[in-house]
């Protein structure tokens, strides 16, 4: 089988043969059948596969191995290892791995020092084998017996316990691994083992004052190239564990050889050394990142500590361009945000005290970050992959947020200082600056006003006063632009008078397919916040608007967002504007859409009907003018415009409701066409609300129409939708009711020819149905509606492999149950039929359904509980007594305490409910106890 897995070059007959393997791995021979795999004359591969089968057995089948048998395995594993100390490296370690899992599962009872017997073993003299291939075996069993502790599966008490254990023997391992990296003889490879094992056993929590003079032997073994990378991750491990900030007096000895490390950097830096500098720099970072509070409070060494931050400081400022000449300059901007927090999280004396220290360090740390963030020359940017280039945008965006946190404790001072920078670079006429420090710097004032309220900053009308003066010469920085003003356009909704100044450049730049996404997205900012100071600007932006929809020159999804905005800049025109407006923009659209409805089907013509369909939706999300959407309070003196006669978005859909008919009667059978129309009524319903109502009675016989003929999930949406907002409409209730009845029988007749190639539908239909209960629970009162059928729906729905419709089948049963009593319909089918939906929910919870979903399911229990009590206790009794049901690894007894937690008082504590069902999926699926559940 072996050979067949490595050697065959058959795929299936390789699968065939790891799946043999697998199960004899974990068979009661694997212990006879490893140690003949472990011959000397066989190869690796067999010899591995025999020591994997050993360290499978003794981790994960611990408690079939009888207590008589634990010393001779521990001696063959000895023997064994003795054994391959000069053979195959993989063979050694996973016997080293075997030995280690043996050795924790013992500890510490049935092996009390188990550390100390394995450095003694391989001490004594063996005079078989070399003494370095020994002290190689003995350094691999001590390496990997920690990274077994973390990754074993003893329960939690053993590992607490197997811990401590671990950590007090440390005392065996420390002077061994001293005393080998101080002989001037041990070879550099040895000294690597050395610190990889040192590396492996800090990860136990082990005091820091105990790792000292290993951390102390791992500097000195930074100079080293051959060891340098082991040493980085050594002192970074031992640095960064949690336990260190309880022993202050290691750490503040621990920063001199961190500041002794400086000239090193320097040097690095100098040769373009990157692997040098970035591991330097991790170092000081572990150190400052993890315990700036520790430090912070021995205010005596302030200065020390200060020294550690300006290092950082020149490691976030290294020269180059990232991450193309550096890469270790994004490593150090988490520390930023730590030493700040740390900073404001003392009381106020201490406070004012660091913040005179360290406000002058911020501010430095500002202008180092925009230096990072500026572009390189468009030269040496031409030469960058696209991959420099998004690692680069993503780096900048690391950096917008540091700036945005920096805000917090520099405050407004922040800005006086970017935008008196920002003056003196625009105004210099004898040194021009160059574009890369003009975009950086406004790069700064966007990434702050992005997210800060700058309406009571006195520099903004500087600003927008200054942006008209850039002269624009490429791409990056007009994004910038744009970017900066789409930051401002609260300000500007507060500023009225400024919006003149920076209009005309959003208007040019959607001319330019380069600035798509920030004009665009700009442009919708300025007129969703300013959108009442805009009507003199309308006719502008209008045609502007038009001129580059019709030339083309945006992608679909910034043509969408075109169309939002210019949705809420018609929004506070007089609704005679708008109707004119909404003619001369859509006009071209139509006359398009109904030479499109004449062709036949294609698919080059399909994306152009989804187009257009989707220009018109996003216009009317965004259409409103009843002012439902505006946080704007009554008190304001805003113009709103007085509404008289039919809202205009019911007026324009009125107009092509026929178009839209014809555009259908071609397209039915096309998911994505039918999706299109069902959104854009679906948008105008959200937006107009009771607006729409003259439209309901059209849509709902075009719907039913369209469902009746090919049922879509999307139909069933929007008339999900019709049933939520116009349930308590008495007036035009009537249509909906009739479309609510038409679409549940077409389902019910999808149910009965079978719904499996249909899970959208039928999550959509569970969804209809919760929300007509939640709405309107007298249509479950029509005649018409066969309330038994439904029911077995949702009974099958649960069934269905995905999860979201078995969600949605939850959600129906949980709003069903509650109206047994009201709902006379109801109530007899629940009564009749709740054992079948029990029986569904047990078998769930049994393992058929996914852990995910018990939470849903438990909610159906706790629903029946609390509405049908007398019959669940029958039901579930009579449930239980089914033989493997509904699990075959859960006993009789298991089964009864399940059944009587659910009855028991506790029955109406919702979260408790939610608890017992995750403790029974588990013992139903053999998880209980098991590594799996720790996070669930």
């Amino acid at each position: 089988a072996l050979h067949q897995l490595y050697y065959d070059p058959n795929i299936e007959n390789k699968n065939l043969a790891q799946k043999w393997l697998m199960q004899a791995q974990v068979s009661p021979q694997a212990w006879h059948f490893s140690w003949l795999l472990l011959n000397m004359d066989k190869v690796p591969e067999i010899q591995y596969f025999g020591a994997s089968a050993l360290h499978i057995k003794i981790s994960r089948y611990w408690n079939d191995i009888p207590a008589d048998q634990y010393e001779s395995l521990k001696s063959q594993l000895f023997t064994h290892i003795t054994r391959f100390a000069g053979g195959s490296k993989i063979v050694l370690t996973r016997l080293c791995v075997a030995l280690a899992s043996l050795a924790l599962s013992m500890m510490p009872e049935a092996w009390p020092c188990a550390v100390a017997d394995m450095v003694r073993m391989f001490q004594a003299e063996d005079s078989n084998v070399d003494g370095r291939a020994r002290c190689l075996a003995l350094l691999e069993l001590l390496t990997v017996l920690p990274e077994e502790f973390q990754t074993s599966r003893l329960p939690q008490y053993r590992k607490g316990q197997v811990r401590s254990v671990l950590a007090q023997e440390c005392g065996s391992v420390f002077p061994l691994l001293e005393q080998l990296l101080q002989q001037q003889d041990s070879p550099g490879f040895i000294k690597q083992k050395v610190l990889k094992c040192f590396s492996s056993w800090v990860q136990l929590e082990i005091p820091l004052m105990d790792c000292e003079n290993l951390i102390q032997a791992a500097f000195t073994s930074l100079q080293d190239p051959e060891l340098f990378d082991t040493a980085v991750e050594a002192v970074v491990n031992a640095i960064s564990q949690p336990d260190a900030q309880r022993y202050v007096n290691t750490l503040l000895k621990l920063i001199p050889p961190v500041l002794g490390l400086q000239e090193q950097l320097r040097q690095a830096v100098q040769s373009g050394d990157m692997e040098t500098s970035h591991g330097i720099c991790r170092i000081a970072v572990a150190l400052g990142e993890n315990h700036s509070r520790a430090l912070l409070d021995q205010v005596e060494h302030w200065q020390s500590f200060l020294a550690l931050v300006n290092m950082i400081m020149f490691c976030t400022g290294i020269p180059g361009h990232y991450p193309v000449n550096e890469t270790t300059s994004s490593l150090t901007l988490t520390f930023w945000y730590t030493l700040q927090d740390d900073i404001l999280s003392f009381e106020p004396d201490k406070q004012a005290v660091y913040q005179q220290v360290y406000r002058p360090v911020y501010f430095q740390l500002v202008d180092v970050l925009l230096h990072k963030a500026q572009f390189p020359s468009d030269e040496e940017y031409g030469f960058w992959s696209s991959d420099e280039k998004e690692q680069f945008r993503i780096y900048r965006v690391d950096i917008s947020d540091t700036l945005m946190y920096v805000y917090e404790m520099l405050g407004a001072e922040l800005l006086s200082s970017l935008y008196d920078k920002l003056g003196r670079l625009l105004t210099n006429t004898e040194q021009p600056s160059t574009w890369q420090h003009t975009e950086a710097l406004l790069y700064g004032f966007q990434s702050i006003a992005e997210t800060i309220d700058v309406n009571y900053s006195d520099v903004v009308p500087g600003l927008i006063g200054l942006i008209p003066r850039i002269s624009i010469s490429n791409v990056q920085l007009a994004d910038t632009v744009m970017f900066t003003i789409g930051a401002l356009s609260e300000w500007l909704a507060d500023h009225p008078v400024m919006i003149n100044n920076v209009l005309p450049l959003v208007l040019q730049a959607l001319g330019n397919p380069e600035l798509s996404i920030s004009s665009v997205s700009t442009l919708k900012k300025i007129c969703r916040e300013c959108k009442y100071d805009l009507p003199p600007y309308a006719a502008n932006i209008v045609a502007v608007s038009q001129e580059v929809l019709m030339k083309q020159i945006h992608k679909t999804s910034q043509c969408m967002w075109l169309m939002q905005a210019l949705g809420f800049l018609l929004s506070a025109l007089q609704v005679e504007e708008i109707l004119k407006n909404l003619h001369s923009l859509i006009t071209p659209y139509i006359q398009q859409l109904e030479k499109l409805a004449d062709e036949t089907p294609n698919p080059s013509n399909k994306l152009a009907i989804i187009h257009i369909l989707g220009l018109l939706s996003n216009l009317f999300t965004t259409l409103d003018i009843s002012h439902h959407d505006d946080d704007h309070e009554s008190t304001e003196v805003k113009k709103v415009p007085v509404q008289q006669g039919p809202n205009p978005v019911v007026v324009v859909l009125q107009q092509v409701f026929q178009l839209i008919q014809k555009v259908l009667s071609k397209w039915l059978n096309d998911a994505q066409v039918v999706e299109s129309v069902c959104a854009i009524f679906e948008k105008s319903v959200k937006t107009l609300l009771d607006d729409f109502a003259p439209m309901v009675p059209q849509l709902c016989e075009m719907l039913g129409q369209m469902y009746s003929t090919i049922p879509q999930a999307s139909a069933i949406d929007l008339t999900r939708q019709l049933v939520h907002i116009f349930a308590h409409e008495p007036a035009h209730f009537p249509p909906i009711k009739a479309l609510f009845l038409l679409v549940t029988s077409v389902t019910l007749t999808l149910f009965q020819q079978g719904p499996r190639d249909h899970p959208d539908i039928v999550d959509s239909f569970m969804q209809l149905l919760a929300q007509a209960l939640k709405r309107k629970p007298d249509l479950f009162l029509c005649s018409n509606l066969d309330v038994k059928a439904v029911f077995q729906c949702g009974v099958l729905s649960l069934k269905f492999p995905e999860a979201p419709t078995v969600k949605a089948s939850c959600g129906f049963f949980t709003e069903l149950l509650p109206r047994c009593r009201e709902i006379a319909p109801v109530g007899q089918v629940v009564h009749e039929n709740g054992k079948v939906l029990l029986q569904a929910v047990l078998e769930g919870v049994g393992g058929q359904a996914s852990r995910s979903l018990m939470d849903h399911f438990a909610e159906i229990l706790f629903a029946l509980n609390k509405h049908c009590f007398s019959y669940l206790s029958i039901w579930i009794k009579e449930a239980m007594q089914q033989d493997g049901f509904p699990s075959a690894r859960v006993s009789p007894e298991q089964k009864e305490t399940f059944s009587q937690q659910i009855l028991s008082r506790e029955r109406v504590n919702k979260r408790r409910v939610k608890e017992m069902v995750k403790e029974f999926t588990l013992l139903c699926r053999g998880l209980h106890g098991t590594e799996y559940t720790a996070d669930y």
